[in-house]
């Protein structure tokens, strides 16, 4: 969604453009709509850092056949530094910093050497100092990249305000956990703490995964060991318009992230927040800073010491007593994201930066 709205806001200013990406399976290497074309990088590897390097490779390659480029917007190192290193530049250079490798790494691949992340944190900031302009969407981002040395203009995460929609087909008390299953989403915190509900016999927990179900056979395995199989529910990467139905009639949302480096060094804007706040759904979250960021306590929904799923479980017990305080708290959380978090200020802030960085060419690349 992220990528969506601001590769279409540079592309609509522009009138045209290049969005080079990874792709998938069933993802063609080459597609063009209208006034944009879509290049994928589809070559595997044995391992992440391998196909990192292949893909800023390609990049440099497709670089060379741009010569006209005024503005190039990009996400990683990988991809940065062919950008930000080519020499005799003319095009305008902007890194936005959703993520840092050298602090996500170890918690994807933990026997990381040490010396392979210096040279990752290397990349990082050689992409960094070359860039003309770092956006990130987090505050604490922003605040560890000023450590580095760098200043970062704030560029929130946004979120549409959704149709009502028909309720799925499924169970109709439900908490809602969706997004990604990585370590530092605390999914085995909503977990444990949905094992101390069980004596509310009508309350389920649904999971919408957006990943491909093999990467929750640990998860289902926790749940069975936990003896509350039977009352989680799994669903995977489903179409937006069917999770909008999940996220719209949820009891509750849970954010249950991890006080790990990944949100609390480097900092996050999940979008699984925003999108259930504009939903009309109070969120129970873990009370970090970049949390915080996005949501008031006790007014959009409710903060939690993470890691504790007894806490959580707790918070969410109480919420589910006062069913005319989580509407209260659903309606607020709407009217915040509308005045305060939607997409269309997001995207006109970012118009505003690419205006002031005079972009008229006809070709950019994101």
């Amino acid at each position: 969604m992220h990528i969506d709205r601001f590769a279409r806001a540079l592309f609509e200013q522009a009138g045209g453009g290049l969005l080079y990406v990874l792709g998938g399976d069933t993802l063609p290497a080459y597609q063009r709509e209208g006034d944009v074309e879509i290049v994928r990088y589809l070559r595997e590897a044995e391992h992440v850092l391998e196909r990192a390097a292949g893909y800023g490779a390609r990049l440099a390659t497709l670089l060379d056949r741009l010569p006209d480029l005024e503005l190039v917007h990009f996400r990683d190192p990988w991809g940065g530094a062919p950008i930000v290193e080519r020499p005799k530049r003319r095009y305008t250079a902007v890194y936005e910093v959703n993520g840092l490798p050298s602090i996500e790494l170890p918690f994807l691949y933990p026997s990381i050497p040490p010396v392979l992340l210096e040279s990752v944190h290397a990349l990082e900031q050689r992409c960094l100092e070359g860039a003309d302009v770092v956006i990130t969407p987090s505050d604490v981002t922003a605040a560890r990249l000023a450590e580095r040395g760098i200043a970062a203009q704030v560029i929130r995460n946004g979120a549409d305000l959704p149709q009502p929609a028909p309720p799925p087909d499924g169970p109709s008390n439900y908490l809602l956990y969706f997004g990604a299953l990585q370590p530092w989403q605390g999914v085995d915190t909503a977990l444990r703490a949905f094992a101390r509900l069980q004596d509310l016999d009508d309350l389920d927990l649904v999971i919408c995964a957006s990943v491909h179900q093999r990467r929750a056979k640990a998860y289902r395995k926790f749940a069975e060991k936990l003896q509350i199989a039977d009352r989680v529910h799994w669903h995977f990467a489903l179409p937006e318009h069917e999770l909008a139905r999940w996220r719209e009639h949820a009891l509750l949302s849970l954010a249950p992230l991890k006080d790990c480096s990944r949100n609390v060094v480097q900092g996050c804007a999940p979008l699984k927040i925003l999108e259930s706040m504009a939903s009309g759904t109070p969120v129970v979250a873990s009370d970090l800073p970049a949390v915080r960021e996005l949501l008031t306590d006790g007014e959009h929904g409710r903060l939690v010491a993470p890691d504790r799923p007894g806490e959580l479980a707790r918070a969410i017990r109480v919420l589910l007593d006062f069913p005319d305080r989580r509407a209260s708290m659903g309606e607020s959380a709407r009217a915040h994201v509308a005045q305060h978090l939607s997409w269309e200020r997001s995207v006109g802030q970012l118009r505003d930066l690419y205006t002031a960085h005079g972009l008229q060419a006809d070709w950019i690349a994101a």
